[in-house]
């Protein structure tokens, strides 16, 4: 299936982002044939092998191993943190996750179609200081991000599908 890009649902916890002065938001979707509920969503993304090297990456700035174990008490809502992450929202069907930083945003969620069809989504914000213009490095690396965003979407909905 294509990730593509799409609008911020408007009840999405995302939201609170969207059109904020110095913030970039984005978002993207995919469908997967067949029905998946969050913590399934969850725990396929932060466990793609693409998302393991991320963890890796992490594993070496916190000095401490990011376990699987990790991403399934996130996905089960019995841990309010993974990694860098905090849970800044969650509802039945979505997720808001801010790095440690308060610079970052990751947004998950489900929702089902007609048909026995899931819509995956995959969003971010980035939070810039307040009247500052964002880093022309962090411009630079946009397009690198969104293309990472949407290999990890079709990734977690290849995991989901194939399993």
């Amino acid at each position: 299936m294509i990730a593509r890009a799409c609008a911020v649902p408007r009840d999405a916890l995302l939201c609170a982002y969207v059109d904020r002065a110095g913030t970039y938001t984005d978002c993207f979707e995919v469908m997967l044939p067949g029905e998946a509920g969050l913590h399934d969503f969850i725990e396929a993304f932060y466990t793609t092998w693409l998302f393991r090297l991320e963890r890796a990456v992490l594993s070496i700035a916190l000095r401490r191993r990011v376990r699987d174990h990790e991403v399934t008490a996130l996905a089960n809502a019995q841990a309010d943190s993974f990694a860098v992450w905090t849970v800044e929202g969650r509802e039945p069907t979505q997720i808001l996750l801010r790095d440690l930083s308060g610079g970052t945003r990751s947004y998950l969620a489900v929702a089902g179609k007609q048909g026995g069809v899931t819509r995956l989504l995959f969003g971010s914000a980035v939070v810039g200081r307040a009247g500052q213009d964002f880093p022309v490095w962090l411009r630079a690396t946009m397009p690198l991000h969104r293309f990472y965003a949407k290999c990890l979407l079709r990734l977690a909905e290849r995991k989901l599908r194939w399993g």
